[in-house]
């Protein structure tokens, strides 16, 4: 099976994907995705993903888009370790702790928002940078409520949550989003990137050279 993700270095999106093939040790070639270049624009990537977002990853040549999607058709095709717990409370929680990040938080923070934001209503990049941090916030103190014990959101071992999160915390830091008041948060960001797969997938070891 050939697997090829196309990505960019710097897309929380594909963050998710990177740590989840790490985690299970999945041979793939990565093919970079110049966002600010837009080649997620062009016509040979449109193709692959109608709608010029990252990250696609292609199976034998047939392209999965949406990371959560992506993750999914992992836990299913490459079940060991577990992303997404088989036990339905288990499962149901989980989601519940992914979605507030994937679906809440991220996708009125993506790119294309922040441009439309200084397009239609003349945000400049200070409004612009409010905006982010305050919908971040906002996600991130019902997190820090639905935290466990830890040391992961998934409890003993890390879950398509923590695969959510610790992306989202690296654009807390980008965005300078005070994070005092989500210790539980923090705590499990850094226990997460304490581990090989995490750090393998981070935005730094895979940054192109200048």
């Amino acid at each position: 099976m050939r697997l090829r993700l196309f990505d960019y270095w710097r897309s929380s999106t594909s963050y998710r994907v990177r740590i989840a093939l790490a985690i299970k040790g999945v041979a793939h070639e990565r093919v970079a995705i110049n966002l600010v270049a837009a080649e997620h624009g062009e016509a040979d990537y449109r193709a692959r993903n109608p709608q010029g977002l990252v990250p696609t990853l292609e199976v034998d040549g047939v392209p999965i888009t949406q990371s959560l999607a992506i993750i999914d058709w992992l836990d299913a095709t490459y079940p060991e370790p577990r992303l997404i717990p088989a036990d339905p409370m288990a499962r149901a929680r989980a989601l519940a702790r992914t979605l507030i990040i994937a679906t809440d938080i991220h996708p009125i923070q993506n790119m294309r928002v922040l441009k439309q934001l200084e397009k239609a209503f003349g945000a400049d990049q200070g409004a612009r940078e409010d905006w982010y941090r305050h919908w971040m916030a906002e996600g991130f103190a019902a997190l820090e409520t639905m935290a466990g014990d830890g040391p992961f959101l998934g409890g003993a071992a890390p879950d398509i949550a923590d695969l959510c999160l610790v992306p989202q915390m690296y654009n807390a830091r980008r965005f300078a989003l005070p994070l005092d008041a989500y210790p539980r948060l923090v705590a499990i960001d850094a226990a997460a990137c304490a581990l090989p797969a995490f750090a393998a997938a981070h935005p730094d070891r895979v940054k192109p050279a200048a």
